[in-house]
C-alpha cells in the first residue's frame, strides 16, 4: 500500500511541475511579434505533444504579427491552407493562453511555390539545355565530344 501511495504522490508531483505558465485573465496585453516569438516554442511544443505534424509544418514557416494582434500564417498550397483553417481556433486559444493577449486574429496567406524562377525541368533534353545556358563551357564540351541528352 505504501508503494502505491508513494507512486501516486510522485505522479501528482510530476504533474504539478509540468504545469504551463498562464497569464492571469484580466491583464490584457497587445500581441506583438516579439511577444509571439517568445512563446512560439511553447505553442509548437503543444502541437508536437499532440502529434500534429501537419500543423507543426505550418508553424515552422514564417509567421508575422501585424498591428492589432493579427497573426499571418504563410502556407504553401491548398492542403496546408485547409489544415491552417482547421487549426485556427486551437491556435488562437494557445496564443491567448501563453501570451495573455485578448485580441488575436489569424489570417492565412497562400504562397505559391517559387523555385527561384527556375522552370520545372522534366526531360533530359530540358535539363541539358538549362545546364548549357547556365554553363556556356558545356556547349563547347557537347560539340567537342558529341554529347547528346537523349540516347
Amino acid at each position: 500500500m505504501d508503494d502505491k501511495a508513494r507512486l501516486t504522490e510522485e505522479a501528482a508531483e510530476r504533474k504539478s511541475q509540468e504545469k504551463i505558465e498562464v497569464k492571469p485573465i484580466g491583464t490584457s496585453v497587445p500581441l506583438t511579434q516579439l511577444l509571439f516569438d517568445a512563446h512560439v516554442v511553447s505553442i509548437r511544443e503543444h502541437f508536437k505533444k499532440s502529434d500534429k505534424n501537419f500543423e507543426l509544418a505550418i508553424l515552422d514557416q514564417e509567421i508575422r504579427v501585424l498591428d492589432g494582434g493579427e497573426v499571418v500564417l504563410e502556407v504553401v498550397g491548398h492542403m496546408q491552407e485547409e489544415i491552417a483553417g482547421k487549426m485556427k481556433s486551437e491556435l488562437v486559444g494557445l496564443i491567448r493562453q501563453f501570451t495573455g493577449a485578448d485580441r488575436v486574429l489569424i489570417t492565412v496567406e497562400v504562397k505559391e511555390e517559387v523555385e527561384g524562377g527556375v522552370p520545372k525541368l522534366y526531360t533530359n533534353t530540358d535539363k541539358f539545355n538549362y545546364l548549357r545556358e547556365k554553363y556556356p563551357a558545356l556547349a563547347e564540351l557537347q560539340q567537342k565530344f558529341g554529347l547528346e541528352a537523349d540516347f
